[in-house]
Parts: C-alpha cells; sequence; structure tokens
C-alpha cells in the first residue's frame, strides 16, 4: 500500500508532490506518520513532506471531531443517561486512567488519530481538548517517522 500510495504521489508534477503527500496523510491508518514517509521516499524535501502530512492529517482529523461532536450532542441531549455495559465500562475505566493526553500520544500505536478522537468524544472528552491533543501526537509522530525515513533514505545513498 505504501508502495502505492508512494507512486501516486511521484506521478504528480514536482510542484504539486506536496498536495498528493498532504491528501494521503489525510486518510485514516496512514495519518501523519506514514504520510511523511511516503513524501520522503518519494524525493519531497523533508520539511515539506512532514508539514503536508500534518496538514493533512490534521484537516481530516477535524473533520472527524466536529462531526462526532455534532451527532453526539444530538443524540445526548433530552436524553436520560442509560445504564453503561460492562464493556464500554471497561473502555471508559481506559479513557480515565490515560486521559485525552495519554490516549492521544499512545493511541496510534493502535489506532489512527480519527478514530481515536471519535471515541474520546463519544466518552464526553471536550472537543478543544480532543483537537490539541490530538494535533500534538500528529506533529510528533509525524516529524519522528518524517526524520526517520530521512535518516533511513540517508543511509542508502
Amino acid at each position: 500500500m505504501i508502495e502505492s500510495l508512494q507512486d501516486f504521489t511521484s506521478s504528480l508534477p514536482s510542484m504539486l508532490t506536496w498536495l498528493g503527500v498532504l491528501l494521503i496523510a489525510a486518510i485514516p491508518f496512514v495519518d501523519s506518520y506514514f504520510g511523511a514517509v511516503v513524501g520522503v521516499l518519494a524525493g519531497v524535501h523533508p520539511a515539506v513532506a512532514i508539514a503536508a502530512a500534518v496538514v493533512g492529517n490534521v484537516l481530516s482529523l477535524l473533520v472527524f471531531v466536529f462531526a462526532a461532536h455534532r451527532v453526539r450532542s444530538k443524540v445526548a441531549a433530552g436524553r436520560p443517561s442509560k445504564e453503561i455495559t460492562p464493556r464500554r465500562a471497561k473502555l471508559r475505566a481506559t479513557f480515565d486512567k490515560f486521559g485525552v493526553a495519554g490516549v492521544s500520544l499512545i493511541g496510534p500505536t493502535i489506532l489512527p488519530s480519527q478514530i481515536t478522537s471519535v471515541a474520546m468524544i463519544s466518552f464526553g472528552a471536550s472537543k478543544n481538548a480532543v483537537i490539541l491533543w490530538q494535533i500534538i501526537s500528529i506533529v510528533i509522530w509525524g516529524t519522528a517517522f518524517g526524520v526517520l525515513a530521512t535518516l533511513g533514505v540517508s543511509l542508502v545513498r
């Protein structure tokens, strides 16, 4: 999959390769970390690849967060709270243990940022806190993977 994304990015005119990185980083499960790697491997300057990957992932994340917040607000409005199931209680306990910051920073090892952000919103986390911590996480993960890809490419040359 990464190879086909790299081919897509490389096939664009050189002035638009950053746009290809931005678009692929908006795809859940690609996120900023794989988007930055694809950009670096496609020959995009590492700083541009990382920035484009971060922007693409953030834009996608914002769409998911605002949609989840809107849906949760409408569903929760005027509804009495229902009894929590054991499974949901366990998920909630994990969320309560790590909080928005912990889930945002560790979440990409398990699920894409879009899915973890929707899950946190469903647990009642503040939309603004989710956005802040997810952006911090996206920048950290995108930068780390972009730098590692750059170091790997420079070792091969």
